[in-house]
């Protein structure tokens, strides 16, 4: 058993190739069954958010699983496979575990120490869970995975240093109109992002927030937590002209602001600023948006220019986090490690089952005449001879020596035990 990671991330892969590559919506599920499908993948996990696209499995071999997966991205996706090959990143084994534990801690995201990474990496492995694509390497893994997500939380400050999207996106509001008091602000979309820079919005003096979303009841539940006004969402072009700051986080697979709209929007509030941040994956505005005069776009590739800030601080919990990272692996990766002697195990107990079975069959026909107690003491006695037999094999096949394989072949041979009835068991 390997853990296999492949992936890009907002490091390797600008948004243009991101947008791409997403597993939203239906796509995830759809994607997920195909990848769980694909030789050589014995369990499988997408996680798709606005900065990265991973999977995670269970696989036998590296190489055939690399080849499987690039294949399966290239043609699910319709990307060139040269284009692919530069846009990935590919870890086995003991790089797999740490990068996945770090992904968890959000010492790999964009801005380290964000909050969503956490809730969004449980989501993605409920939904493998549920569609029965992970097993026990896998749902043992990302249970530890979530458990030192949560603990660099606890014993970190990490946190408290961060700077989320959603207030990268405020602070950059901030610098367009210096004074956010007295500003309108509409967000599209209700998510967690929205929840977020709506909250940062008011902390900084926004006076109004007109929230608009295709689900009109989670509309009217977030506005009434600010005390904002909720609108329906094809309505919401109406509403844009009393905007000054925009906020655009929806699922939708397109643009739902087109060059055009936004044009009218402006002309109908007299070219009066407006700063619209798309932090939607997909983008949900049309790049040419930002063209227009005194409209200031921008996308959640921009907000790069503005994660530094706290570094040093960031920085030093950064460090305790990485330590609590380390100190998680080896005992995980000891686990993972006995797991490669449990077929031979397995099989050994039942091959010494079955030599008993035989040689208890033969002893009793000879002697019929034998009574039940006299039957069981020597079914009690050759059940001990076995178990003393095959208990120090077994104790020296569950220790973490580095000479693991050599034993395992050695018992193997010893026992009879072919490669193929391991695996079986």
């Amino acid at each position: 058993m390997k853990v296999f990671v492949a992936g890009l991330n907002h490091r390797t892969a600008e948004i243009d190739d991101r947008e791409k590559l997403a597993f939203n919506g239906n796509k995830l599920v759809e994607g997920l069954e195909k990848f769980k499908n694909l030789p050589g993948i014995k369990e499988a996990m997408i996680l798709s958010t606005c900065n990265r696209v991973e999977l995670y499995a269970n696989v036998e071999n590296i190489a055939e699983a690399s080849e499987s997966v690039k294949t399966f991205l290239s043609e699910y996706h319709n990307i060139n496979r040269d284009h692919l090959n530069k846009l990935l990143y590919i870890y086995d084994d003991i790089d797999a575990v740490r990068h996945i534990f770090r992904v968890t801690s959000s010492l790999d995201s964009m801005v380290v120490g964000e909050p969503q990474i956490l809730g969004q990496f449980k989501s993605a492995f409920e939904i493998a869970h549920k569609h029965k694509t992970t097993g026990m390497l896998l749902n043992r893994l990302m249970s530890k995975a979530i458990s030192v997500g949560k603990k660099v939380r606890r014993e970190t400050r990490i946190a408290e240093h961060a700077i989320s999207v959603s207030f990268v996106a405020v602070e950059l509001a901030r610098k367009i109109f210096s004074d956010l008091s007295g500003k309108v602000s509409m967000l599209l979309g209700a998510g967690e992002m929205s929840e977020l820079a709506a909250r940062h919005l008011v902390n900084n003096g926004v006076k109004e927030v007109i929230v608009a979303n295709r689900r009109y009841e989670r509309a009217c539940e977030l506005a009434k937590e600010f005390n904002g006004r909720p609108v329906a969402f094809d309505e919401f072009l109406q509403e844009m002209v009393r905007a000054d700051i925009v906020i655009c986080s929806t699922g939708a697979q397109h643009f739902i602001l087109t060059k055009a709209q936004v044009h009218k929007v402006m002309k109908e509030r007299k070219q009066r600023p407006v700063f619209i941040i798309d932090i939607s994956v997909p983008r949900n505005v049309d790049p040419e948006v930002g063209d227009l005069d005194n409209v200031y776009l921008y996308n959640i590739d921009d907000l790069k220019d503005f994660v530094d800030k706290n570094k040093f601080e960031r920085q030093k919990e950064a460090e305790k986090a990485e330590q609590i990272v380390e100190d998680a692996l080896e005992p995980f990766l000891k686990w993972m490690s006995s797991l490669d002697s449990v077929p031979t195990i397995v099989a050994l107990r039942d091959k010494s089952a079955e030599i008993k079975q035989e040689e208890l069959i033969k002893l009793l026909n000879k002697f019929p005449e034998l009574g039940e107690k006299e039957r069981e003491a020597i079914e009690h006695m050759a059940a001990a001879i076995i178990n003393k037999l095959i208990h120090p094999p077994t104790m020296a096949l569950k220790e973490n020596g580095e000479d693991r394989d050599t034993l395992i072949a050695a018992i193997r041979r010893l026992y009879g035990i072919d490669e193929t009835e391991s695996k079986e068991k």
